[in-house]
């Protein structure tokens, strides 16, 4: 399903809007699509990472000698960065 939304831009941000999609070959839609996909991703990205440390600090985490959810944690966060 889409919906249509009603947008108004500077005249310059309009005409770099303008640009990129004469650049890409893709229409505006498109492109401002991408972007606030792009965009979106980061800050579910940081979320995520916010939240695993939060956990890292949680006294939950510990168990016994052996921190397993520590160890998770730590390969998450490096994997993700």
């Amino acid at each position: 399903m889409t919906i249509r939304k009603n947008f108004l831009f500077e005249q310059e941000i309009a005409k770099h809007l303008e640009e990129l999609a004469k650049t890409e070959g893709k229409t505006q839609t498109q492109i401002v699509q991408e972007m606030t996909e792009e965009r979106y991703r980061q800050i579910r990205k940081k979320r995520s990472l916010d939240a695993l440390k939060k956990l890292k600090n949680s006294p939950a985490a510990n168990i016994g000698d052996i921190d397993i959810r520590q160890i998770r944690i730590e390969k998450a966060l490096k994997h993700a960065e």
